[in-house]
C-alpha cells in the first residue's frame, strides 16, 4: 500500500483537516485521491438488473453489489482509504463496529502489517465477530448501546492506537463515494440514487459522489423504522441522538456522524421509512428474482421501493446494495 508523495501529502492535509467535524476540507480534492488510492485494492463490483423486479416494483433498478465488495461490504473501501492515508509510522488502528467496518479496517490492516483493534456490541452478529477475528483484528466488547460503544473507542484511542472511525471520518466517506463514482459511470442516465443509511459514510459518500460527478440525479436514502434517527435529524435541522433502537438491521443502528449530517442536509432529497417485516421481505425478493444474498441492512433499499411506489414509479433508479455478511441461520428462522 505504498503511496506517491504526492498522494502521501494530500493525506496528510486530509488528515489534518479531518481533526474538526466543522473544518471544511475539498470534497472534491478528497474523493479524487480517494479514487487514485483505492486501485488495485477493491474490486469494481458488477451492476445487476432484474427485469422480473423491475415489473413488480414499477420501475427500472441497477443494483450497485456491494455485497461482492471483499470482505462482504462497501466498507472495505472507506477503511482502505484510511489505512492508505495513515502517517507512516502508524503501528495501529482501532474503531467501533457492528461488524462489516471491524472487518474491513481489519484486513486493511493487515494488508499494511499493521494490527488492529475493533470494539464490537456484546450482541454483534457472531458471523461478523468471526470475520472480524478472521481478518486479523482483535475483538474489544461492549455493551450494545452508542455510548458504551464510543467510551470503549476512546479508551483504545488514549492507549495509542490510531482511530479510524466506521463513518465519522473524511477519509473514510470518501472511501465509500467511490462505489456511487463507479455506479454513476456505468449508468449515466440515472434519475436517482437509493442507499441504507446508518452512520451515514455510504449515503454522505454517495451525495459528494454525485457532486463530483456534476450529475442532475437525487439522492436518497433508506432507513429501519426502529433506528430513524436520520430520519429524525432531517426534520428537525440537527443531529437527534437519543431515540431507542430496535431493528434487525445490525448494521443501521448506529448514530448519524457530525460530517455525514452536514452533507446529508445540503444534498440529500429525503429519509424513507421501512419497517422489520418489510425489510425481511425485501431479502426474500432480492434471493428469489436474483438469487443475490444480501444482509436486511442492505435490504431496507428494496423495501423502500416497495413501500413508496409514486416515489419511484417509472424512474431509474441505482441502488447501492452495502452487503451480504449474514447471519443465515437466523435469516432463515425469520423467513420461514
Amino acid at each position: 500500500m505504498a503511496m506517491s508523495d504526492g498522494l502521501q501529502h494530500a493525506a496528510d492535509k486530509m488528515s489534518t483537516s479531518d481533526s474538526s467535524p466543522d473544518a471544511k476540507p475539498d470534497h472534491r480534492a478528497g474523493v479524487a485521491a480517494a479514487i487514485h488510492a483505492l486501485q488495485g485494492l477493491i474490486h469494481r463490483t458488477p451492476v445487476m438488473t432484474s427485469s422480473s423486479l423491475d415489473r413488480l416494483l414499477g420501475c427500472h433498478m441497477l443494483f450497485k453489489c456491494e455485497h461482492l465488495q471483499r470482505t462482504g461490504a462497501f466498507k472495505f473501501r472507506g477503511a482502505c482509504n484510511a489505512v492508505a492515508n495513515l502517517p507512516q509510522a502508524t503501528a495501529s488502528v482501532c474503531t467501533h463496529s457492528s461488524g462489516n467496518h471491524g472487518a474491513a479496517l481489519a484486513a486493511a490492516a493487515t494488508a499494511r502489517g499493521i494490527s488492529a483493534h475493533i470494539v464490537m456490541p456484546d450482541n454483534a452478529v457472531p458471523a461478523k465477530i468471526q470475520a472480524v477475528r478472521a481478518y486479523g483484528g482483535q475483538v474489544h466488547f461492549c455493551a450494545a448501546n452508542q455510548h458504551a460503544r464510543e467510551t470503549a473507542f476512546q479508551n483504545l484511542i488514549e492507549q495509542g492506537h490510531h482511530a479510524v472511525p466506521p463513518y465519522d471520518d473524511w477519509r473514510v466517506i470518501y472511501g465509500q463515494a467511490t462505489a456511487t463514482i463507479e455506479l454513476l459511470q456505468h449508468s449515466s442516465d440515472l434519475d436517482m440514487v437509493l442507499a441504507p443509511v446508518g452512520g451515514g459514510g455510504l449515503i454522505s459518500g454517495a451525495c459528494l459522489a454525485v457532486q463530483y460527478v456534476q450529475a442532475n440525479v437525487a439522492v436518497l436514502a433508506a432507513e429501519p423504522e426502529g433506528a430513524a434517527d436520520a430520519h429524525a435529524s432531517m426534520q428537525a435541522g440537527k443531529r437527534i441522538t437519543e431515540l431507542p433502537v430496535n431493528t434487525i438491521a445490525d448494521g443501521l443502528r448506529a448514530t448519524i456522524g457530525h460530517r455525514n449530517f452536514a452533507v446529508m442536509q445540503q444534498h440529500l432529497q429525503q429519509v424513507l421509512l421501512v419497517n422489520d417485516e418489510e425489510i425481511l421481505q425485501a431479502t426474500a425478493l432480492v434471493w428469489r428474482h436474483m438469487k443475490q444474498l444480501i444482509e436486511p441492512s442492505c435490504a431496507t433499499v428494496v423495501a423502500a421501493i416497495k413501500r413508496y411506489p409514486e416515489v419511484f414509479a417509472q424512474q431509474r433508479v441505482g441502488i447501492l446494495l452495502s452487503g451480504g455478511n449474514v447471519n443465515v441461520e437466523r435469516l432463515i428462522q425469520a423467513l420461514v
